[in-house]
């Protein structure tokens, strides 16, 4: 059973029409290739499915989630995390942190010097399937099985 996804957004900003827009902006999701990790609640998976043409999410599991904060995390002035700001956010160590993320205990929100989102690349080599289309109709978007694997070409 999930506990947590990992949301990207894979649209960019024109022509967004303002309901989705909307609801992307309470995902903190504002600019393209931004990710997020949610705690797994009905109305965040509701929020998906409402934006799932912009965005495409999967579960997550602890090794992504600790590589997205030792590569990706950031803190207010765009600089690296550091110890400090794991123990300000009120944890230990980076594990102890992406173990809470993954199992959908906390969410980036919450946590005060850190960034909520994740700023990512577009992916090296490029997407291997369509950007405008569902998963299930050989795209991206939605709700995506092999959004991991893209998610490290991010990186």
């Amino acid at each position: 059973m999930a506990k947590a996804y990992l949301v990207i957004r894979i649209k960019g900003q024109a022509d967004v029409p303002y309901w989705a827009n909307t609801t992307l902006n309470l995902l903190k999701l504002e600019k393209k290739y931004r990710a997020v990790i949610l705690p797994v609640k009905e109305n965040t998976e509701g929020m998906l499915r409402k934006v799932q043409h912009f965005v495409s999410w999967q579960e997550i599991d602890l090794p992504t989630t600790k590589e997205l904060l030792d590569k990706k995390g950031r803190r207010s002035g765009y600089k690296k995390i550091t110890a400090e700001d794991i123990s300000k956010a009120g944890f230990k160590t980076i594990d102890e942190l992406a173990t809470s993320l993954s199992e959908g205990k906390t969410n980036m929100t919450k946590l005060k010097p850190l960034k909520p989102w994740f700023a990512l690349s577009p992916p090296r080599h490029g997407f291997k399937r369509s950007t405008k289309r569902l998963y299930g109709q050989k795209g991206i978007l939605g709700y995506n099985k092999e959004l991991i694997t893209l998610v490290k070409r991010m990186m």
